[in-house]
């Protein structure tokens, strides 16, 4: 079994890549710089160019994983920020697929990466699979994102689109949380209500393989536990994990003066999205329950 993966390097693609070469997996990863995937990892993993010489990989054993994208959250947003999160995904779609479309060998798979962004602001609402898209940035963003790789399925291709949620793990959201906190100075994001729809970094990575070796898998899943939580809870028992106060909020007008339009669609609201397909398949979670998550990668 192979694996070829854009965006391996990324926070989520270099546990997915560990993940998979742990159960037997050749991985390859596309790269601008091929060098930076032998410094990364040790064995086991091969990088490859974008451009040329990963066709050699591509046969029916093989599943391409496309995570490659510019983090929506690194900074305030602006009209060039906001094209890069889009061009940035748009363009390694396109070329995955015409890679492919003038190959005359097609891999087994492609899973394409999403987010549960895709449903827009949701209040305390839970959405699954079966809710339709929303509004917003992040919502056109994801909606591109996943057509981008549509002519795929066209093609003979099976394709499963995975909507993660905020991924729990050492780095990621979780780390920029965890300052505040260990000064007694933690809390909620504006008003608490926004949902959060969280999962552990081990079944982030779980479930992609799961659907990476399950052929009757296609269609969109949502990647998060099947507990989402409000951001008021989320900071209370991130405060219990670590033994320390949760009271703090951050201001909403605040955050709004630092990253623009960015706070809005990003921290002052969110989604409670369910993973049903996921479970209707048969995965089974290692960390359904947010605080035993916590408490692990705190550990």
């Amino acid at each position: 079994m192979r694996a070829i993966i854009a965006g391996g390097t990324g926070f989520i693609g270099r546990h997915l890549s560990a993940e998979l070469v742990a159960h037997g997996w050749e991985v390859v990863i596309l790269s601008r710089s091929p060098s930076k995937v032998a410094e990364t990892f040790h064995s086991g993993v091969i990088g490859m160019p974008w451009d040329n010489g990963w066709t050699e990989f591509l046969d029916d054993a093989s599943v391409i994983v496309n995570l490659a994208g510019s983090n929506i959250a690194s900074g305030r947003w602006n009209e060039s920020v906001k094209e890069r999160i889009l061009s940035s995904r748009i363009r390694a779609g396109q070329r995955i697929v015409e890679t492919i479309r003038n190959s005359e060998r097609k891999p087994a798979a492609l899973i394409q990466g999403s987010a549960v962004g895709f449903y827009g602001p949701r209040n305390d609402n839970p959405v699954d699979e079966s809710t339709e898209s929303g509004t917003g940035f992040l919502a056109s963003v994801t909606r591109e994102w996943e057509a981008s790789t549509r002519e795929l399925e066209d093609l003979g291709v099976r394709r499963a689109v995975i909507r993660t949620g905020m991924v729990l793990g050492h780095g990621g959201a979780l780390e920029r949380m965890l300052p505040p906190f260990r000064l007694f100075a933690g809390g909620p994001v504006g008003s608490g209500r926004q949902g959060v729809s969280w999962i552990h970094m081990l079944d982030q990575v779980r479930a992609i393989r799961f659907l990476m070796e399950t052929d009757s898998a296609s269609g969109p899943y949502n990647l998060t536990a099947p507990t989402p939580v409000n951001f008021r809870k989320f900071a209370r028992t991130l405060g219990e994990a670590m033994r320390r106060p949760s009271w703090l909020p951050a201001p909403a007008f605040a955050l709004r003066l630092l990253f623009g339009e960015m706070a809005d669609e990003v921290l002052l609201s969110g989604q409670l999205a369910l993973p049903s397909r996921l479970l209707e398949a048969g995965f089974e979670f290692r960390f359904p329950e947010l605080a035993p998550a916590l408490q692990d990668l705190l550990d």
